[in-house]
């Protein structure tokens, strides 16, 4: 985990750890698009400015830099924490940034912080994250560590916050929906005896992010470069207002032999995109 610094993120210092000596080959050109299209001094002003805050009060303090409101329908749903018992918290995951802050913040604020995101790894890179997160990245060693991390995650003490499609949304057939879920957070709210939350949140990155997207799929692009704009589509949505609707738990119980996991999956995806409107 790096320390946060007035220029935390740096991408010429990431370019030359990368490409070494060969990175002032670069164009410079190239090279400031990069800072621009991640907003490489905005992101920095914040990380510097929230410096002395982690977990959800960094959170929330990325929604105020932002200036997003977040309109909740259905917190009454949410499990009362005096249960005892842990929950697996799920969401479609339209935007890929704000998305994910906001409903870390709904549920830190109610659960005093004892959540842990499964994500990128790369997000560990964010000092007032980092100890929200169990970080996941499919190559290397950690790719080895990757069950273990997670069955240690659902053994914990910890409720679990899952963005089960892995990528923010696509336009699929005309309509921003989240790619298929995967699995595992059915398998293992199972195992270990959690009842499932079904979240939605309702927003929507821009058209020219989805035609990146497609083009990415079209030529079969092993590297994500739609990921790149993720920062832009963030501060594209500043100043604007979202609406999370939280639906009632489902018994783990529910998800018997009768479907696969991965059937059983789509049930909740489904039911995450129904709830919008049934509450």
């Amino acid at each position: 985990m790096i320390q946060v610094t007035e220029k935390t993120i740096d991408i010429d210092a990431i370019l030359r750890s990368k490409m070494g000596s060969k990175a002032g080959s670069v164009p410079r050109f190239a090279v400031n698009w990069l800072k621009k299209i991640v907003h490489q001094d905005e992101i920095n002003s914040f990380l510097w400015d929230a410096r002395e805050l982690q977990g959800t009060p960094w959170l929330k303090a990325g929604l105020a830099y932002l200036d997003n409101t977040i309109e909740v329908t259905g917190l009454e749903n949410l499990p009362d924490d005096s249960d005892g018992r842990r929950y697996t918290f799920v969401s479609n995951h339209p935007l890929g940034g704000i998305d994910g802050v906001a409903v870390g913040s709904i549920i830190g604020e109610r659960y005093n912080d004892n959540f842990r995101y499964l994500v990128n790894d790369l997000l560990m890179n964010l000092p007032g994250l980092a100890p929200l997160c169990i970080p996941i990245n499919k190559t290397g060693k950690q790719s080895r560590d990757f069950p273990r991390m997670v069955e240690e995650g659902f053994r914990s003490d910890h409720h679990m916050v899952m963005f089960p499609a892995g990528l923010c949304s696509r336009k699929i057939d005309g309509k921003i929906q989240d790619l298929p879920w995967h699995k595992t957070f059915i398998t293992k709210s199972v195992e270990t005896h959690r009842d499932i939350v079904p979240i939605h949140f309702d927003g929507q990155n821009s058209e020219k992010f989805y035609r990146i997207a497609n083009i990415c799929k079209l030529f079969r692009l092993k590297f994500n470069f739609a990921m790149l704009f993720l920062a832009d589509e963030m501060f594209k949505n500043t100043g604007k207002t979202f609406h999370v609707t939280i639906g009632k738990p489902i018994a783990w119980q529910t998800f018997d032999k009768s479907k696969k996991p991965a059937e059983w999956a789509e049930e909740v995806r489904k039911k995450v995109y129904s709830i919008q409107n049934s509450l």
